[in-house]
């Protein structure tokens, strides 16, 4: 196995997946606003849009006629890391950007050897640079999302504030088990992150008891609001803390932000 990349300080970098095999919880958004809020604390953050959707791409302000050099062309070996990322708005905060070919990359890499690494070796050790590598996975748990579990330390999971919440989790702890037992013994939960938390309804206080009865310390403090800014934001082609810092939205993200960084710190100790 190659030894892990190493920032000049000596430290590994860290890969985080962003991953939930259900649509609509609030993935991309906290992808792109965590790695907003890393880079504002003078992390230096690569976001790998991994979802071909390329929302995390467009979050961010890159054009689709921008992505001819994408994460579809990295994973088939055209171009190299260096190659596919591309500045964003905000200071030390990079994005390698999904294109539409990237819907057919599951099926077009199904016979290729080591399918499930292709990501793991296109990142390899160019990923040095970097403190923090965030992977924003599609909403499934196909072999795109694989390839992410196996090229990250950590998973980082967005859960909303709702009825079958616990239900799609548990389908996505299985598979981190399979990852773990088949590709990459070394991945774990980094932390579950309540989304779309809603003071004003039960449900949400409920629900919110609930993962926190089942997952314990792993489910972080911080919870995302539902909050219109953080709707608003993706039209605009910025990350919500660009949009409006002081909404409870952006405030949350910090929050979240500072929660993940203790870890990590525990982590590398």
């Amino acid at each position: 196995m190659p030894d892990e990349p190493l920032m000049s300080s000596g430290r590994p970098t860290r890969i985080l997946a962003v991953a939930n095999q259900k649509g609509g919880v609030g993935k991309t958004t906290t992808a792109i606003n965590l790695a907003t809020a890393l880079a504002a604390v003078e992390k230096r953050v690569l976001l790998v849009d991994l979802d071909p959707q390329g929302n995390a791409s467009t979050g961010l302000g890159i054009g689709r006629h921008e992505r001819e050099k994408d994460v579809y062309k990295l994973l088939i070996g055209d171009f190299t890391l260096a190659e596919v990322v591309h500045p964003t708005a905000i200071p030390r905060l990079f994005v390698a950007p999904s294109g539409v070919d990237l819907a057919g990359a599951e099926i077009e890499l199904i016979d290729q050897e080591r399918r499930e690494y292709r990501l793991k070796d296109a990142l390899g050790t160019a990923t040095a640079e970097y403190d923090y590598v965030l992977i924003d996975c599609p909403p499934a748990l196909g072999l795109l999302t694989i390839n992410a579990l196996v090229a990250a330390q950590a998973v980082l999971v967005p859960l909303q504030c709702e009825f079958f919440a616990l239900e799609g989790m548990s389908h996505l702890v299985r598979t981190i088990e399979r990852v773990k037992r088949a590709f990459n013994p070394d991945l774990e939960i980094q932390g579950i992150v309540l989304t779309m938390f809603d003071r004003r309804n039960n449900l949400s206080e409920m629900v919110a008891a609930d993962v926190r009865g089942h997952f314990g310390a792993k489910v972080y403090e911080t919870m995302i609001p539902r909050n219109v800014r953080i709707s608003e934001a993706p039209s605009h082609g910025k990350p919500v803390l660009l949009y409006d810092v002081r909404c409870a939205g952006s405030q949350a993200y910090l929050h979240l932000a500072s929660e993940v960084l203790r870890r990590e710190s525990r982590v590398s100790a």
